[in-house]
Parts: C-alpha cells; structure tokens; sequence
C-alpha cells in the first residue's frame, strides 16, 4: 500500500527532476529563445503541482523522507550548467575576492583601475569574447561578466561576509560553482527546517523543495536570497516555539536576531520581520523581538563602516531609481496599482499606504503562535503592490507560503518568472506580460483566500470543544417495597 502510494509522485519528481535537467542544459536561451525557455518553465511548474498534489496521499512519515530526497535531487539539477539567466553572482564572487584581498567591497566599482591586479581570464575578458557572450564593456579592450561594473556594490553586510566565506574555502579555479554548491546547501537547509517544524504536515514543505524557482534561482543563479530565506524561517520557528513553550522570551530574542540577519542578509526579509510582529499584544515582547534584530543589523554593518571609505549602502538608492520605485513612468513596477486612474507620483504613496494597512491587519489579526502567517501576508502584500521583475525576489514568499501549504501564492512566484523571462519573448510590448500575470496572480490569491475564509466558517475548528449529547436525567432510587 505505501510502495503504491509512492509510485505516483516519485515519478513526477523524477519527470520533473529531468525537465528541469534539461531547462538549465540551454545555453543562452534567456537571450536567443526566451519563448522556447519559458515553455520549459511552464513544463516544470506543471509537474511540480502535480508531484506535490499526489505526495498528499503519502502518509507523513514516509512523505517527510521522500521530500528530503526530492529536496537533494531539485538542488543538483541547479549544477548542471553556469548560471542561465542572471550574472549577479559573478558579482558576489568578485566582492569576496576583493574582500580577500584587504580592501572592503564597498570602496570600489569591479571596473576600478585600483583592482585591475585582482582579475582574471573568467570574470575579464577581451576581444571577440565580449560581443559574443554580451558581457559588459569596462573600456575599450577590456569587458566583464559582472553587471553594471560601474557602480558600487549593492549587497548588505551578511551577504558579503558570505561571498568572503565562500571565496575563502573555494580552491583556484572553482569559478561559479561553489556559489552554487552554497545555494544547493541553503535550499536543502531551508527543507530541513520546514519538515522539523511540519511533522504532522510535511506536505507543505515540498512547495519549497521541490520548486523550479530554487534549483533555477537559489542553486543555478545561485542567488543570495537563499541564505536569506533560511535565516528568516529559522527566525519564524524560534518564535513561534517560544511562544508555545514559553521559554520566558530566550527564543524570541534568538528569532529576532535571525530575523535581523536575514535582513543583512538581502533586505527583503525585513518585510517578513515586520508580519511576525502579528499577534504580539504586549510591547515587552515587541521589543524582544525588534531590538534583537536591530541590533543584529547594526553590528554587521559596523565593521564596514569602519573599514570603508564610501558609503556601505552602494548602489541602492541608483537601483531604486533605475527600477521605476521612486518614479514609474515607463516602468512595469507598481503594474497593477498603474491600472487605476492614478497619476505617476501618486503610485508609490498609494503602495506604501497599502503596506501600513496590511501590516494594521497584521498587528490586530496575527497569531503568535503562527508568525509565518502575518510574514506571508505582509510579504505577499508587497509583491503584488510593488510587482518585482527579478524572479530571485520570490524565493521568500515560496518558503513562507510552505509553512501552512497557501499554494496559491506561488502564483505571484509565477508571476515573476513571466515576467522577466516570457516578456522578452514578447516583441515590441505588445502585451504587458507582467501586468497581466500578476494580475491573475492577485485574483488566485483573492479567490483562494475568499474560499478558505468560507470553509472556516463552515467548519468547526478542530480543537473546538464539541457540545456533549443531551442525556436523560437519572431516576432517584426508591428503597422499600414500592421498589420493587
């Protein structure tokens, strides 16, 4: 019976294991048949759906064993090739090696004649090679697999002491896959953690485990969101067991800090760090929880705002600007917020003002016990009001929805991908890609939530007291004859 119960999703694992094998095995598809890679990403979402709605049959001790091993096998898939569709761990690779070397990766753009001495044939080039591979141009001779060699920096402290950590016990000549081999190890972390704090339902976890976002985004991309990612649902679970066993404010305290280094981490989880303030009525344990975090963040930060000469924050503020956050005028950010008859300047007041009300509904409808509930929320809220085109963002959002099994918000996971990958297959915008997929995102999202909110009401709540039967009132016992 348990051997025919694991047959079926054990082999759409495998199915989906091979599809996404051969999705990163096509070089430069991003840029020369994005219509053809997205066809490949719709194939692996489809066999991941199905994988994790039949592993619903399989009893949880035997489904938490095969969602480990799905988890290992998504994760090598990701080192089948060099990353396909970001360079930004060409980046991190080139901030831990300038931190190796004694100099902070704040002070100086990768395209600095000051650090001409640190490079090397895989991340500069010259020649044909630049317009062949369209890797960026630093002068005349010389190009870069690096993004954007021209600015600072982008990435907080966390993270760089990270790329310093990997560039440290990397040997000459890895090149990208130790990044990779990290991101596999994070993924894998983030499964670990979500099957031990979802014994009785480790269905849930497979919605991170067996996702083509991580082997293509935390693994292949070998983004940094990961470590992000398994610093935040550490956090979450520490809060949440210090709730349930009152541990007189330890863990909470250790969840704070967590929180706060995935914040110096990537800055997203900041966000999350805010919805886990949902359920905390009293402002002792608000500020076990903030201040933890805060403090947490400063002191990463203080090392290199000690040792560097330019500012610790790099590029942001230019990133912000070049995305469309501070203006969107011709920008896809805000997509679905530039549908009402807003003007331009109005659209970022509008989102924030939304971001306040979701977090007020946060604060007064949490739950302590279910910190991940208010982060889903206010994380979710952010993306459908902001519509990110970088599909690396979701990564969090996909880890927070595996704690109660809210698969509809993988929908706006979907949503990212479409839009940075399928948009550039569609020609002059003759459609707004991102526009429209968020925007069914936003109603999958709504119509599910409608439909839980109904069957809750429907359904008693299984700790519920149930009333006990009505019973017949006993008869008082008559001595004496009359008795009997």
């Amino acid at each position: 019976m348990i051997i025919r119960a694991l047959l079926l999703p054990t082999a759409l694992l495998a199915a989906l294991v091979a599809a996404l094998t051969v999705t990163l095995s096509q070089e430069d598809s991003y840029f020369t048949a994005p219509g053809t890679l997205s066809l490949w990403y719709g194939a692996c979402w489809l066999l991941f759906a199905a994988a994790v709605f039949t592993l619903r049959k399989v009893p949880a001790r035997h489904a938490a064993g095969l969602i480990l091993a799905g988890s290992v096998a998504i994760a090598a898939t990701g080192l089948a090739g060099p990353p396909r569709t970001s360079t930004d761990s060409y980046r991190y690779a080139w901030d831990g090696r300038v931190q190796s070397a004694g100099i902070s990766p704040y002070d100086h753009p990768p395209a600095d004649p000051a650090l001409a001495s640190l490079r090397d044939e895989w991340l500069f080039s010259s020649g044909a090679v630049c317009v062949e591979q369209r890797r960026a141009k630093i002068d005349a001779d010389t190009c870069t697999r690096i993004n954007r060699p021209w600015v600072h920096t982008i990435y907080p402290p966390v993270g760089e002491l990270y790329f310093l950590a990997v560039d440290t016990i990397s040997p000459t000549g890895a090149r990208h896959k130790p990044l990779q081999i990290g991101g596999a190890l994070l993924s894998i972390g983030v499964t670990g953690v979500l099957l031990a704090a979802l014994r009785r339902r480790p269905w849930h976890a497979a919605l991170w485990a067996w996702c083509p976002a991580v082997s293509i985004e935390a693994v292949n991309n070998a983004h940094a969101d990961a470590l992000g990612v398994l610093l935040t649902v550490g956090g979450l679970v520490l809060l949440a067991r210090n709730h349930v066993n009152g541990s007189n404010g330890h863990a909470r305290l250790a969840g704070g800090a967590l929180l706060g280094a995935a914040t110096a981490a990537k800055l997203l989880p900041a966000v999350a760090l805010a919805g886990a303030l949902g359920g905390v009525r009293r402002f002792r344990d608000a500020v076990r929880l903030v201040a933890p975090a805060l403090t947490v963040l400063a002191l990463a930060y203080l090392p290199y705002l000690l040792l560097s000469e330019q500012s610790v924050f790099g590029y942001l503020s230019g990133y912000l600007e070049e995305e469309g956050y501070d203006n969107a005028s011709g920008s896809d950010r805000f997509a679905l917020l530039q549908l009402l008859p807003l003007p331009d300047a109005w659209l970022l007041p509008v989102a924030m003002l939304g971001m306040l009300v979701a977090f007020a509904y946060v604060i007064v409808k949490g739950s302590a016990e279910r910190p991940w509930h208010g982060a889903l929320l206010l994380t979710g809220t952010a993306f459908l009001l902001m519509t990110p085109g970088y599909s690396w963002y979701a990564l969090l959002l996909i880890a927070l929805a595996a704690f109660e099994g809210r698969w509809e918000w993988l929908a706006v996971a979907v949503a990212g991908a479409a839009d940075y990958v399928t948009d550039r297959a569609v020609p002059n915008d003759t459609l707004a890609v991102g526009t429209l997929a968020y925007g069914v995102a936003a109603m999958g999202v709504a119509a599910a939530s409608l439909y839980r909110s109904r069957a809750s009401r429907r359904t008693p709540a299984p700790d519920a007291p149930q009333p006990a039967p009505p019973t017949q009132p006993e008869r008082p016992a008559v001595r004496g004859r009359a008795a009997r």
